[in-house]
């Protein structure tokens, strides 16, 4: 069955594409504004634009650089905790008070922080972590250089904290926890294939391809 997964991943794959293109189709009206964005990310930036910050819950782990990532990530991101589809309580509390502008702005803000380009061909990973990302079929989502994804509402992993990403594909094994867990049909099927130390594996290489993700620091007082 492993060697059916990677073309039905593809499958899934696509299916949740046009799902996620159907179910923007409201929300594409809206049109962020990276001015005030930058307004509204005052509250981002007590966590997000500090270099090196970590959270506690659920385990020490360094806040996920997102400047950088597309706005339509972003939104979606926002749009999960918001729904409790990711379960974080400190994230869906701020993300509940956000409105869909609020979203927008925020992502028109954090997308267009981008200062660098990716290279097209990412550093060629170990024996082990090929194996291991070939197994999840991760590029055919996430681009060849984990930067260009197929579907801008998927993140760019290229560049993210290692202990971040590890963290991440963790949560979406998780099941029947209020307080912890990532709902996604796809990625839970993947994650499951993998144990914690592949996950390590696979989260070190990552971190180290050169991508567009940046925590880029902001003022304190305006």
């Amino acid at each position: 069955m492993n060697h059916l997964f990677p073309a039905i991943l593809r499958t899934l794959a696509t299916a949740a594409t046009l799902a996620t293109v159907a179910f923007g189709v409201s929300a594409q009206g809206v049109v962020g504004e990276a001015q005030a964005g930058q307004k509204r990310a005052e509250m981002c930036i007590g966590c997000h634009g500090i270099p090196g910050y970590q959270n506690s819950f659920p385990e020490v782990h360094k806040i996920p650089k997102i400047s950088g990532q597309s706005d339509k990530y972003i939104v979606s991101a926002l749009t999960a905790y918001k729904k409790g589809d990711r379960k974080h309580p400190t994230m869906r509390g701020i993300a509940s008070a956000l409105s869909e502008q609020d979203m927008a702005d925020l992502a028109a803000f954090y997308s267009s922080q981008v200062s660098k380009n990716a290279p097209e061909v990412p550093r060629a990973p170990s024996v082990a972590a090929a194996a291991l990302i070939e197994k999840g079929a991760c590029a055919s989502c996430h681009g060849a250089n984990f930067s260009k994804p197929i579907d801008p509402s998927y993140p760019k992993l290229a560049g993210q904290h290692a202990d971040y990403l590890y963290v991440a594909l963790k949560a979406y094994t998780v099941e029947g926890n209020a307080l912890i867990g990532r709902n996604n049909a796809i990625m839970a099927g993947i994650s499951k294939q993998y144990s914690h130390a592949e996950m390590r594996e696979m989260a070190r290489y990552l971190a180290s391809v050169e991508g567009e993700l940046a925590v880029v620091p902001q003022a304190r007082f305006r």
